[in-house]
């Protein structure tokens, strides 16, 4: 499984996590079965609330998740449209986002418990 966790800094499978989707300086995609890591700078992390365009940064690079602190509706809304599900994680490394993947039990992500703001964690 190929997931994508928004990061601070490009530091790898130990970056830490960043608490917002679509304001992430940097994306980690990590693949589960061969523990390699790509690292994609955001180049939309800049936009204005409610204009995420996840699919513009990460599209094409054949994700299964998203895993994040928070994000909002519209950004979890056009990910599912792409085929790419959306996970909430209290994690702090790549490395403890990619082990709690592989264990199970995260929370999948929906409109409905998204954040509102960029200020939602």
């Amino acid at each position: 499984m190929r997931i994508c966790i928004p990061v601070e800094k490009n530091e790898g499978e130990n970056s830490l996590v960043y608490g917002h989707f679509g304001s992430a300086p940097f994306f980690v995609i990590y693949d589960t079965e061969t523990k390699l890591v790509e690292v994609l700078e955001n180049t939309n992390q800049h936009h204005s609330h409610g204009a995420c365009q996840p699919l513009g940064v990460i599209g094409g690079k054949n994700i299964d998740a998203v895993v994040t602190g928070g994000m909002g509706a519209g950004a979890v809304s056009k990910l599912n449209a792409g085929g790419i599900k959306a996970y909430k994680s209290t994690a702090k490394t790549v490395k403890a986002v990619a082990e709690e993947m592989i264990k199970g039990g995260l929370v999948e992500m929906t409109t409905q418990n998204s954040c509102a703001g960029h200020g939602c964690h």
